[in-house]
């Protein structure tokens, strides 16, 4: 076979052609420190790293769920801790008004800074997490108490649950009608109602009322108290839960991202080394194409 000066051509351009583009291959892994920038490069490793940011996209909605579910148990342990101040200066207020020295316009006066400890409560209990009400259930766009209104409770007793981990959920919230009341089972000794019996028999003033004050409204006050004790400290188990499921979320997160470098990551050494040898060979080439191919009388003729 007779190799033409054209034939000896065409291959010298191919073959510079290809050196560019090898030239081009490791100058791109060396500007984004990455093997592979397309699926060509490494159609299986492509695959895996797909399969891989997957992962790491589930695990940063998960970070987002407990740090969202963090916000609801710092304003839900805000208001229980709001509404504990309450219930014990309404335990100061109902011993000093069963206090046999005081006057029964003492009394009176004492009543109206219980039903003002009413109308705080329910603001307390309408504490929010952006627009949405933490003790109202899943209604969390309603509010679970109208300051000034009756003392019904607004909300319902779904349970708001946050993904925390694969397959792992947790409620993150607590009900205002279970540490207020529902407003609709009279006296079912919850908070509300024990203030409005505290009001109501100091305004009464008699001798059952003021028994009524040192004995079961105490005891109920007390009681309310208990109540919030135990909402706050299964709040701060969850919180607990939350800060040990952010941890292995970050955790496996490092995890997925190291797997996720050693996938697409590139050797920077070897790349450089790699984009080095390229464009030596390839000036080589120039070199060694500009000898071997010399104009001919031919190539002014065509």
């Amino acid at each position: 076979m007779r190799i033409t000066h054209t034939m000896l051509t065409d291959r010298l351009l191919g073959d510079l052609r290809t050196g560019k583009d090898r030239i081009a291959e490791a100058q791109q892994q060396v500007s984004t420190g990455r093997r592979i920038n397309r699926p060509s490069d490494d159609p299986a490793g492509a695959r895996a790293a797909v399969v891989q940011r997957a992962d790491l996209a589930g695990l940063a909605r998960q970070k987002d769920a407990v740090a969202e579910a963090n916000d609801w148990t710092d304003a839900t342990d805000t208001a229980l801790g709001g509404l504990a101040d309450l219930l014990h200066r309404a335990r100061e207020l109902a011993t000093q008004g069963a206090n046999g020295s005081y006057t029964q316009a003492d009394r009176e006066k004492i009543a109206g800074e219980i039903d003002q400890l009413v109308e705080a409560a329910k603001e307390r209990a309408n504490a929010k997490v952006g627009d949405r009400y933490v003790l109202s259930g899943t209604a969390t766009t309603t509010r679970p108490y109208t300051p000034g209104g009756p003392d019904t409770y607004g909300g319902d007793t779904g349970a708001v649950l946050r993904e925390i981990g694969p397959g792992v959920t947790v409620q993150v919230n607590q009900l205002g009608s279970q540490i207020l009341g529902s407003g609709q089972t009279p006296g079912d000794g919850l908070m509300l109602d024990t203030l409005r019996d505290v009001a109501q028999h100091l305004r009464g003033g008699t001798t059952a009322d003021l028994a009524a004050l040192r004995g079961a409204d105490l005891q109920g006050l007390q009681a309310n108290l208990d109540t919030i004790s135990t909402a706050r400290s299964a709040n701060g188990a969850t919180a607990a839960r939350l800060a040990s499921a952010a941890t292995s979320l970050g955790d496996l997160e490092l995890a997925g991202q190291t797997r996720l470098d050693r996938l697409e990551g590139a050797d920077m050494a070897q790349a450089i080394l790699a984009l080095s040898t390229r464009q030596s060979a390839y000036e080589a080439a120039l070199k060694s194409g500009a000898t071997v191919i010399q104009p001919s009388l031919m190539d002014f003729l065509r």
